[in-house]
Parts: C-alpha cells; sequence; structure tokens
C-alpha cells in the first residue's frame, strides 16, 4: 500500500479486522498494525474490547500492549510496562498527567471479529 492510499483510508474511517475475539486473551495486550500505526488491543473479562496506540509518550517506545490491565475505580487502564504511567482504555488520557494523551480508537466486534476503526475524536 502506497503512502497516499493509506492516508485516502486514514481518512475514509474505514474498519479493519484484526483478529477474531477468541484470540484475545483477558486482560492481556496484543497489537495490529492499522493504517499504518501500531495498535495495542485489550480485551475485559465482560468481553469489551478497546484499542490504544502502542507509543508510550512517557517512554518514547512502543510497548503499551505489554503493559499491566487493571480498575481505578470504574476506570479501566493500561500501566505502562516502563515507567507505570496508567493510560484510560476508554479514552487513552494519562491517569497521572490529564496533559497527556495517547489514541484511542473505535473498536466493534461482529461476528465475533473484532473490527478498528478510526481514532476517537477524528471527524467522520
Amino acid at each position: 500500500m502506497t503512502p497516499r492510499q493509506r492516508d485516502r483510508q486514514r481518512e475514509s474511517g474505514e474498519w479493519h479486522a484484526v483478529c477474531r475475539l477468541e484470540q484475545l486473551e483477558v486482560e492481556r495486550g496484543a497489537t495490529a498494525l492499522v493504517h499504518g500505526q501500531a495498535v495495542a488491543i485489550f480485551k475485559m473479562a465482560d468481553e469489551t474490547v478497546y484499542a490504544l496506540g502502542n507509543h508510550d509518550p512517557f517512554a518514547k517506545a512502543s510497548v503499551l500492549a505489554k503493559g499491566i490491565v487493571g480498575r481505578r475505580g470504574d476506570v479501566p487502564f493500561v500501566a505502562s510496562p516502563l515507567h507505570r504511567h496508567g493510560f484510560d482504555l476508554r479514552t487513552g488520557r494519562c491517569l497521572e498527567d490529564l496533559a497527556v494523551s495517547v489514541p484511542a480508537y473505535e473498536v466493534k466486534v461482529e461476528g465475533g471479529v473484532v473490527h478498528i476503526g478510526r481514532r476517537r475524536g477524528d471527524a467522520a
């Protein structure tokens, strides 16, 4: 795929099938390439699936899929395996520094297949 095709696909808001739901382990991260970006995917015990950009802005490394998944109250989060900053799985916002966030992506599960869409907050 050329960079121009990738940009067109990114702008179109297309959904990308990345894996089957049963391939994801509960509260463990997996990584998929979507629109040329590494995306960390997490399945919770209730089978809710979240997707965030895999790049940890504090560590400057693509490691969030290897992070520790948990909850702070009703907030599902992943803690970076390097510096332990927590990121809200719903929004991508850092729990320790509200000025910092990572991209959060739209997710849907259809027919047992996980699909990743556009970044949350991007125009349709």
